[in-house]
């Protein structure tokens, strides 16, 4: 579960608008941590369908016309494949790590005196 701006964002709600979509083939949605709010922020990462190039805007604004807005994606990433088990579950947490790893490296260094 997502906590976003308060509000409790289940990933399955988001991602069954997502599929929906007629240029996505694959869809995985995850919180990912928002320091200036302290709570999560949601984030889609997607595979289009071959030959398709959606934009992060026309995402959000699909998502717009079937979500609440606190479930909108406020991110929105394409890849050519999404990290998977070995049946073929999409593994969110793999995509979280990455994420905790970015922000961790965006991060300036703290000051030593």
């Amino acid at each position: 579960m997502i906590i976003a701006s308060g509000f409790k964002v289940l990933p399955r709600d988001v991602e069954e608008v997502l599929y929906l979509h007629p240029k996505v083939m694959e869809a995985v949605v995850v919180g990912i941590p928002n320091p200036q709010r302290g709570d999560d922020t949601v984030k889609a990462f997607i595979v289009a369908k071959e030959g398709e190039n959606p934009t992060p805007e026309e995402i959000k604004e699909f998502c717009k016309l079937h979500l609440a807005p606190y479930k909108v994606p406020r991110e929105v990433e394409f890849r050519s494949e999404l990290p998977k088990t070995m049946i073929g579950k999409i593994l969110r947490r793999v995509l979280l790590e990455e994420e905790k790893a970015k922000q961790k490296g965006a991060k300036p260094a703290p000051a030593t005196a």
